[in-house]
């Protein structure tokens, strides 16, 4: 064999074909095979071993590239995605079985989960879970993925259909290039000889701080092209996703108000970045008092973190009808408790990253994102510069769950590149995206509900004070939904509940799946199970009776004459509770320190933005060769929006899904399709590519005179062939004339749903839909030592129509996993979690079997009577597990997550009372 350490470097094997690199000293495998050797493949997720993204084989075992060094693969074979999806029969097996499955969402964990799943089907000389327990994933829930290796392990299953209706199980449109790890996301754009920004930040959660000699560092520093700062913004230093509240800056200036607030910023070479140390940039602290809750913040002696928001109050949402107080003081009974939730990371395992460069005097940002429309509306504003001199081109996006909708890297990428007038590059660390961006908000929540003799809800009461943080981002939309949200999916007719977003030194929380409504539904239905044990009423039967129905008004007097189907969900879950009540009573018999709890909890979701304008506008074309073009600017974060609007599209043109060509999100080239949150995406973009449809069908049936529902257009080179039963018609394009977007025929259409504002009450309609659901959840409790071992769930939703089921089930999957987290694992401690390793997800391990049951209630607006998903799976997990941890001990628990110690610690107290 050829000596490994040659005088170029090291070499090695990579994907069968020999390699040397020059190194970097204690370089990592992970930058040399992405940097050196092109294999972007490979992903970066924490640079820790933590999550495995990095996962490639080295003779053949799997291992974190980015534990390892270079120099220790000298002589070696190492395999990545890329090559073993080529060669390898084991990884093409799991390709398809992946794809049919719908086991990548996202993507950005695929190529990871995928060569450690090639390795484990080489020599299956352990459990699957073993094999790839190293691997997170925060989109899937995992269980699909372990349907894929199973698939894959049996040699192969017909493969799903790459085209069909509404209704439909399809292959994901855009799933072949994550399977193949040729999808490229936010760190995958630029070359390596890229300059880097790397971000100067606060370590204090409050402090002053002044600079030093700028201009000297920046001259003395070799590799530094520039330092950017407060000084540098020609437009408005500030932004903020709901602009009447717009409060955090770029930089900051003179004073921090949270730990990882950015100050400053360094551009320089590639060499010099990759051994910066932030210690030596010429800045001074003073450490100032902090306040880090919601009761330290209000008090009168706390710090005022903003001018004109006394006492901390950000703002607040109110939503009462009847008189709470008055049912509460004649109810039969009733039940009271204070709850508490902590923050939770969203730990997509992107880590935030973007390439920005100048062309034409332009500047153009490629970076992960939820909003693109929406980062240029706030880089036109922190630039000073018109929209036109600026264009965002989103890449593909490794999760984001609401983090991803504010501007991060975007500023930095476009004031750098303005600057050194050339390309940048910026990719945060893992700690860095843990201090500096979005959580969910923790929660303070008082709340008492009453039930008169025979069951009938009587009186709620509820307050809420959500730490916000040190700036706004999604505190508003928090604090108006939660009051609209806190009395769940049932008929109330005295009710109050207010909320109130309270300013702190934390970082500053934001949109993460549930905007709030989660920590909402863990009072509410916990305290159902309460209320229905003092009415010894079976706390299904108790929800049942309670159900909202089709002409029963909610809380805020809106009134949906078809659609409400969470009795539906209820009545699918009562042959599942009646046998897992009876196992669980029968395994609690034998006796033993393990107790079996079953819990079940509700909840329901408002698509989109309360009572506010939130339209989505889609664009179609046919080109002169027939093409049929679709314009598809809603972001897919891993939910599936490029498969669903296609389908949703194809259907109402009349084609196959198969003939689209996607223009996918530009902005450019795409109209706003609205931001990826609150549930919206199916439903309103959904609309929106619906009518578009409609309306180029209606242009192309025109020019053949044929006015049929079921007629089925084709397109050919140079026509569209349109068949009407027997007879067939043939449109001819090359004698029209194109516009100049090269379209001889296309349609753009809007849809904004039909909502009105709320008074001051909270009374009107905030939402033109919501969708239900209802779960259970199976436990098992070892009383010993306070640990809970889910053990299955059934998860009922009424999605109005699925559009595509196998995405369905992935969402129910994907968000029963982040509930399961929040409830028993997830803990964001600011200045101590900023690390996958102290701050824990689910596994693979954690995840127990999930039977999804779809209920379909068609919606009046929804696209084919589709309503949205994404946001309403995680609203009931957490209660029923908390409900079936307390009928499992007996013991009712206040806080979430209920970790092994706060359990161990309940069940002692319980015992001693």
């Amino acid at each position: 064999m050829k000596d490994a350490a040659t005088p170029e470097g090291i070499a090695f094997t990579l994907n069968n074909q020999p390699v040397q690199s020059t190194l970097e000293p204690g370089e990592r495998l992970s930058a040399t095979l992405r940097e050196s050797l092109g294999a972007r493949d490979v992903k970066i997720g924490c640079n820790a071993g933590d999550c495995g993204a990095c996962t490639v084989l080295v003779d053949g075992a799997p291992v974190c590239a980015c534990l390892m060094s270079t120099a220790q693969a000298a002589g070696r074979h190492v395999e990545t995605l890329g090559g073993l999806v080529k060669g390898d029969e084991n990884t093409k097996a799991l390709a398809a079985a992946f794809q049919n499955h719908g086991a990548a969402q996202c993507g950005i964990c695929t190529p990871g989960m995928m060569v450690a799943a090639t390795a484990y089907l080489r020599n299956k000389n352990s459990t699957v879970e073993d094999a790839l327990g190293g691997v997170l994933c925060r989109c899937t829930g995992y269980r699909k993925i372990l349907d894929a290796v199973a698939e894959a392990a049996r040699g192969g299953a017909a493969p799903l259909p790459v085209s069909g209706k509404t209704g439909q199980s399809i292959r994901r449109l855009d799933g072949l290039a994550k399977v193949e790890g040729r999808e490229s996301f936010g760190d995958d754009v630029a070359t390596p000889d890229t300059p880097v920004i790397r971000v100067i930040r606060s370590p204090f959660a409050r402090a002053r701080f002044e600079f030093g000699d700028l201009e000297g560092f920046k001259t003395h520093t070799e590799g530094v092209l520039t330092v950017l700062s407060a000084a540098d913004i020609t437009g408005r230093n500030c932004f903020g996703v709901i602009p009447p509240f717009a409060d955090q800056p770029v930089f900051a200036v003179a004073e921090t108000r949270f730990r990882g607030e950015a100050v400053a910023a360094v551009v320089g070479t590639p060499e010099l970045m990759a051994r910066f140390d932030p210690e030596d940039f010429p800045v001074t602290w003073q450490e100032l008092p902090a306040v880090m809750d919601c009761a330290t913040a209000m008090a009168n002696d706390a710090p005022q973190l903003h001018s004109g928001r006394s006492g901390n109050v950000m703002t607040g949402g109110f939503v009462q009808c009847g008189d709470a107080d008055a049912a509460l003081a004649q109810a039969a009974h009733s039940v009271s408790g204070a709850f508490s939730t902590g923050f939770v990371e969203h730990a997509y395992i992107e880590p935030e990253a973007g390439f920005a460069t100048v062309k034409d005097g332009r500047v153009e940002i490629y970076g992960c994102t939820q909003a693109p429309v929406m980062d240029l509306d706030s880089l036109e504003e922190i630039l000073g510069v018109g929209r036109s001199r600026i264009r965002i081109k989103p890449t593909a996006v490794g999760g984001g769950f609401g983090s991803k909708l504010d501007i991060s890297m975007q500023p930095y990428l476009a004031l750098a590149a303005l600057k050194t007038n050339g390309p940048v590059r910026l990719a945060y660390s893992r700690a860095e995206s843990m201090q500096s961006t979005t959580k969910r908000h923790p929660a303070d929540i008082e709340l008492t509900i009453g039930a008169d003799e025979n069951g009938r809800l009587q009186g709620f009461r509820f307050d809420g004070l959500f730490n916000t943080g040190a700036y706004a981002s999604w505190g508003p939309t928090v604090a108006n939904r939660v009051p609209v949200h806190a009395s769940g999916p049932y008929r109330i007719a005295d009710f109050r509940a207010e909320a109130k977003g309270i300013h702190t030194h934390c970082p500053p929380s934001g949109a993460f799946r549930g905007f709030g409504v989660p920590q909402a539904a863990i009072a509410q239905e916990v305290l159902f199970d309460e209320l229905a044990a003092k009415l010894d009423m079976d706390p299904l039967a108790f929800r049942e009776l309670n159900a909202l129905e089709n002409g029963t008004p909610t809380v805020c007097g809106q009134v949906f004459e078809q659609g409400v189907g969470i009795k539906a969900c209820f009545k699918a879950l009562r042959e599942p509770w009646a046998k897992a009540t009876a196992d669980a009573a029968a395994f609690n018999a034998k006796g033993g320190p393990i107790r079996r709890g079953v819990g079940i909890a509700a909840g329901w979701y408002g698509c989109g933005n309360t009572s506010l304008p939130n339209p989505s506008t889609i664009k179609s074309g046919v080109r002169r060769d027939g093409k049929i073009l679709l314009h598809q600017g809603a972001m897919d974060i891993g939910q599936g929006a490029n498969t669903v609007i296609s389908q949703i599209f194809a259907q109402a043109l009349g084609v196959d899904v198969k003939h689209l060509h996607l223009i996918g999100a530009d902005t450019d080239l795409t109209p706003d399709a609205g931001k990826t949150s609150a549930s919206r995406q199916t439903f309103v973009s959904g609309n929106a590519a619906r009518l578009s449809g409609l309306a180029l069908r209606a242009e192309i049936l025109r020019r053949c005179n044929v006015d049929s529902a079921s007629a089925v257009i084709e397109p050919s080179d140079g026509a569209l062939i349109v068949r009407d039963g027997s007879a067939r018609h043939e449109v001819s394009l090359s004698g029209l004339q194109s516009d100049a977007e090269g379209y001889v025929l296309r349609a753009e259409e809007t849809y904004d749903p039909p909502t009105k504002p709320l008074d001051k009450d909270g009374q009107g309609v905030p939402y033109a839909q919501f969708g239900y659901a209802a779960h259970l959840a199976v436990v098992d409790v070892d009383t010993r030592f306070g640990t809970v071992h889910p053990v299955r769930f059934v998860a009922a939703h009424d999605v109005g129509h699925a559009v595509n089921p196998m995405l369905v089930e992935g969402q129910v999957h994907g968000g029963i996993a982040q509930g399961l987290g929040m409830a028993l694992m997830e803990e964001y401690i600011p200045g101590r979690t900023e690390n996958l390793h102290d701050y824990l997800i689910p596994t693979i391990g954690d995840i127990p079997p999930i039977e999804t049951l779809i209920i379909e209630e068609p919606d009046a607006h929804g696209p084919y009577g589709a309503k949205g998903l994404g946001e309403h799976v995680l609203i009931p997990t957490a209660p029923a597990l908390i409900n079936a941890i307390n009928r499992a001990t007996g013991v009712q628990l206040r806080q979430v997550p209920v970790t092994p110690s706060r359990l161990k610690a309940a069940l002692k107290e319980a015992r001693h009372d």
